[in-house]
Order: structure tokens, then C-alpha cells, then sequence
């Protein structure tokens, strides 16, 4: 009996040890939040903006009573242990890359901001969620894990949601078959819910791909929004053509993958560009399973300068776009 025992602890010391995954904090989502700054312009820097998002919970902000603009020179961090990270700019700020620099990142597969479940490309948290803020001069120019791109906001995982918030002159790379998002950029979504941008603008958004939002596998519900003036500027299209470094497809919006959904509701799109495919929207599903609604929205005067099927539209899945109430020309 004796030597069983032994025998039965010794397999389980030299049995692997499973992978562990750190937990959220006991209490971390129940937070009362964080303020960054102290009443005063000069008191919201970057450098408590980054603290406080890395710290997640609530983030609000006490800057005084009028507008002001923090410029970030290193992007903000959402760690994985957050449940939820709300931030909050109450109308009045203005987060600025810039030119150089990305603004806030999350992504759940990134082992340096801990690895909180066994399947990082599928789990509930972090929520994120963007409102009354603007995100200007945002850049992601070679920022290239993950595929790169998101100018201003790059996500993998967990959820997201954007309302009333608005996205100005943010770029990411100009070349690259896949690589998109001038504003954002999304890989991966809990359960494979779809991202939801409510009463938000996108303008003067540059990418090589997607001007303003671009994603792979991703599905979106955008709503009484705006996107103006974006452009996908890259050259060579997907698979990029022959001697050109790929991209150009999606001047506001650039969606590939297989079963993903695009639907766009009481939004404007016009004036955006794409060099390729898809002045307006570029939607490619693979495997042909995927659906594009547009209702009650306008769609107008989006160039696609090579190629496309609809005006201003790319679009590659079942069926043909259901469009209704809307005008697309």
C-alpha cells in the first residue's frame, strides 16, 4: 500500500505542469473608477492617461471647463486583468498621437499584458468601451505585430464598443495587402459579437487598407454615424498584384474573413477613396457566408478607382447586399 502511494506521488511530480493564466483581481471590476488629473490642464498628462488605462476600471477625467488635448509619445496599455475599461472624455478631450505615435492598444493575446484564460482569441474580457472622446494624429507607421495597423485604437479580443466619439487625421501604415484601419483596427471579438459604433465620426482617416475602420473575421454595427474623407492609399490590392506592395481596397471601411456581418444603419458615407476596390466599403467574405446590410444610411460619391461591384462598394458574400431606405450612388 505503502509503495502504491509513493508510486502514485512520484507520476504527479513528474507529470507536466498545466499552462496557469493569472485571474483578474478580487474587486478589480467593481472599482469606482480613476480621474486623471487634478482639475487642471496642465495635471492630465500622458503619462496618468496611460496609468489610469492600465489600471482600468472607470477613467474620467478633471482637466478644468474647457476642451484640452493630452499627446501621448508611448501608446496607453489596456491590461488583460481588466474586466472592463471604460474611458470617458465627458466631450472634452482630445487624445493626439502626435503623428508618431498609436494611441491605445488591447490585446488579449499579447503575453506582456497577461494572459488571463487559456483561449486569449476568445474571451469576454476585457470590455472596452470608448465614449465622448476624440482621437486625433493617431499612428501606427510600422508598428507591425499582429499585422499592424490602427492608427488610433488597435483590439484583438475581448469586446469593444465606440459612441459618441470622433476620429480625425489618424493614419497606419500606406502599404500592405492586409494590413488596415487608420482609426481602428480589430482582430478577434468575444463570441464573435459584433463591434458597436454608435453617433461617432470618422475623417481624413489614411491606411493602406480601410481608412477608417478594418478588421479580419470581425463583424460590425455601425449606427448613426459619419465617415468623411478617408482613404485607402496602398497599391497592388489582395493577394497584392505582382511587383506592388499590396493594398488599396476600403477608403472608410475594410472587412475580410468568412461569417462576419456589416451593418450600417442612419450612417453617412461620402467623399471617401480607395485606390483599388471599394471607395466606400471593401467586404470580402472567403467562404461566402457573410452579410452586408445597409438601412436608412446614404452612400455617396466614394471612388473606387480599380474595381468594384456596387457604387463605392466591393462586396464578396451571400447573397448581394441588403440594402433599404438608403441611397448608395
Amino acid at each position: 500500500m505503502l509503495r502504491a502511494l509513493a508510486l502514485v506521488l512520484l507520476l504527479g511530480a513528474l507529470a507536466p505542469a498545466s499552462p496557469s493564466y493569472a485571474a483578474p483581481p478580487a474587486g478589480h471590476a467593481g472599482r469606482a473608477g480613476t480621474v486623471v488629473g487634478r482639475g487642471t490642464p496642465a495635471s492630465c498628462t500622458a503619462a496618468a492617461f496611460r496609468k489610469a488605462v492600465a489600471r482600468g476600471g472607470r477613467i474620467s477625467f478633471a482637466c478644468g471647463p474647457d476642451p484640452v488635448t493630452i499627446t501621448l509619445d508611448r501608446q496607453a496599455e489596456v491590461h488583460n486583468t481588466s474586466a472592463k475599461v471604460v474611458i470617458d472624455g465627458g466631450g472634452l478631450v482630445t487624445l493626439n498621437g502626435g503623428g508618431t505615435t498609436r494611441i491605445l492598444y488591447m490585446n488579449t493575446c499579447d503575453q506582456r499584458l497577461t494572459w488571463t484564460t487559456s483561449h486569449c482569441q476568445d474571451q469576454a474580457t476585457p470590455k472596452l468601451v470608448l465614449r465622448r472622446l476624440t482621437f486625433t494624429h493617431g499612428d501606427s507607421t510600422g508598428q507591425r505585430e499582429e499585422g499592424g495597423g490602427g492608427g488610433a485604437v488597435f483590439v484583438r479580443g475581448g469586446r469593444l464598443t465606440v459612441t459618441d466619439s470622433t476620429f480625425d487625421r489618424n493614419h497606419c501604415d500606406r502599404t500592405g495587402p492586409d494590413l488596415g484601419g487608420g482609426a481602428i483596427r480589430v482582430l478577434d471579438q468575444y463570441a464573435d459579437r459584433p463591434v458597436r459604433v454608435t453617433r461617432s465620426t470618422f475623417t481624413r482617416g489614411r491606411c493602406a487598407n480601410g481608412g477608417a475602420l478594418s478588421s479580419i473575421g470581425v463583424s460590425w454595427t455601425v449606427t448613426d454615424s459619419t465617415f468623411r474623407g478617408n482613404k485607402a492609399i496602398g497599391n497592388g490590392a489582395n493577394p497584392a498584384q505582382s511587383g506592388t506592395p499590396g493594398g488599396g481596397s476600403g477608403g472608410a471601411i475594410y472587412n475580410d474573413g468568412n461569417a462576419m456581418t456589416l451593418r450600417l444603419v442612419r450612417t453617412t458615407v461620402e467623399g471617401n477613396t480607395a485606390r483599388e476596390g471599394g471607395g466606400a466599403v471593401f467586404f470580402v467574405s472567403n467562404d461566402r457566408t457573410g452579410t452586408l446590410e445597409i438601412r436608412d444610411s446614404t452612400l455617396t460619391d466614394n471612388p473606387s478607382l480599380a474595381f468594384e461591384n456596387y457604387p463605392g462598394i466591393f462586396f464578396l458574400g451571400r447573397g448581394e447586399p441588403a440594402i433599404s431606405g438608403s441611397v448608395v450612388r
